[in-house]
This record gives C-alpha cells, structure tokens and sequence, in this order.
C-alpha cells in the first residue's frame, strides 16, 4: 500500500488495513473441534447479555483504553488489571477491554490480567474484548484470555466475514456484540442473529460523536434484543438521553478512566 493510498483511507479503514497486515503472520485454520473444546470450559459468573440485563435502572459497562485516535493520551500507563479491579468495586455490569496495541495501545495481556484478577468470583463482570475482528483466531485468543464476548464492527465486515466470527464465537461460549452505525448496517447485524446491538455514536471515518444515533436507531432494535448506546457519554444528562432513546445498557471509557470516583458516575447511572 502507497502512502498516498493510506491518506486517502478514512480512520477505520486505515485501522482494519492495519489490522489485515498486524495479523497475516497469526492467522490459521481453526477447528470446530478447538473452538467447542474453549466452550466447554466452566466459567464463572454472568454473561454479557445477562450481566447487562439489569432489573432496576441503567446498565453500565466500562471500557479498559489508554488512548484513542479520537482523544489521544486519557490513560497511558494504567495497570489494566488494577483498572479492572476499580471498575469492579465500583459496580461495572461489565467490562470492556482494548486490545489493540497500533491506535489504543492496548494488548491481548490486559484481558489476561484482567480476567485472570477477577477469576473464580460470582459476581465478576464479564469482559469483552474490544478489537477490530477479522478472523476466527482471534476468537480463540479471546476464549484463551478469559474474555466472555467478542465485537463484531458491521460496517467493517463483509456478511461472510460476520458469519464465520459469530459462528466461531458461539462454538467458544462467547457472546457476540454487534456495532452499528446505521439502518443498513442494523438489518445485517439483524440477519446474522445479533443478540445484542451497540449503537455507536462515533462516526469511524471521522470519529466525531453525535447521541442522536441512539436517538435515531435504538428504537429500530427489536424488543428481544438488548441495545447498548456507545461513545461519547460522558455525564448523566448524556446517559439518561441515551435511555430516553431505549438503551438498556451504556458503553463508557473516557469519562471513567478519568473520573476520581468512577463508583459515583456509575451509580448515578444505575438510577436513571
């Protein structure tokens, strides 16, 4: 790829060039047989959708990043497992954790240490691991690390591509969380099964965010399945707008990384 060629590429298609390249050397064929072997493993506490189904009030789950493309530098020497353990005693329903390294820093060790520092506890949150999906391996690497979900970014998928990562992910116990951006991209994540939806408020070709994405297609999000509004919250207001739109759950990372007392924000929004 020319360098001409790369300026022209919006950010997410810059990121998922880089992410076909970053893992040509990872990828081979995975069986059926190893992804049902990672499913039979007992793990503990709730998954995702049910962890996110909360009874009384807003669910909340907190994402693990040090930077973005969008906002830089929010944490960049943060422990992740000691973060997880702060999300956790603040009464996070779930964890999401980056782990790409290029444009996030993040890396497969943190959902490692995370996962490893929550083991074994009923009450732990699950963790979703947040990267850009390409490949079955990934799946495995994310089953491996302790992760109870995975994300599919429709928009950077083809419909086989989608296929085959919800196929693999269902053989390793992981749930799927499918990002949508628009009407279309929410009739494919339909299509494919999607269980549960994340609509992003952030434009990935300019990563500018807008709550009225929520707004416009968490009411288009069937009853059955569970929709999380994702980006660019970042008080109560922004997440009570959210729930006014139909969210059921909230994806926060920025806001909490930085808050002083994440335990307080999040309360606040378990009671919206």
């Amino acid at each position: 790829m020319t360098w001409v060629n790369w300026i022209k590429m919006d950010k997410l298609e810059q990121i998922m060039a880089w992410k076909r390249q970053q893992l040509a050397d990872r990828i081979r064929p995975v069986s059926e047989h190893e992804l049902s072997r990672l499913g039979s493993q007992e793990r503990a506490g709730p998954g995702l959708r049910e962890a996110l189904e909360r009874p009384d009030g807003l669910a909340v789950m907190a994402e693990i990043k040090r930077r973005s493309p969008s906002a830089g530098d929010i944490a960049p020497k943060v422990n992740a497992a000691e973060q997880a353990r702060r999300f956790y005693n603040a009464g996070a329903d779930a964890l999401s954790i980056l782990t790409d390294e290029k444009f996030f820093a993040g890396h497969i060790r943190d959902l490692w240490d995370a996962a490893d520092l929550l083991k074994g506890r009923e009450d732990a949150p699950p963790i979703l691991r947040k990267d850009f999906f390409i490949h079955p391996i990934q799946v495995v690497e994310a089953a491996e690390a302790g992760a109870r979900g995975i994300l599919i970014i429709v928009k950077a998928l083809s419909d086989e591509e989608i296929d085959n990562l919800t196929e693999a992910a269902d053989m390793a116990g992981l749930e799927s969380l499918f990002e949508i951006h628009n009407e279309s991209e929410l009739e494919r994540a339909l299509r494919a099964g999607a269980q549960i939806i994340g609509v992003n408020n952030r434009d990935l070709t300019t990563f500018e965010t807008d709550l009225a994405r929520s707004e416009q297609l968490i009411p288009k999000i069937p009853r059955e399945v569970l929709p999380i509004s994702e980006s660019g919250i970042f008080t109560i207001e922004d997440a009570a707008r959210a729930r006014g739109a139909g969210a059921r759950a909230v994806l926060i990372g920025e806001a909490l990384m930085k808050a002083e007392d994440p335990e307080k924000l999040i309360k606040a929004i378990h009671s919206i």
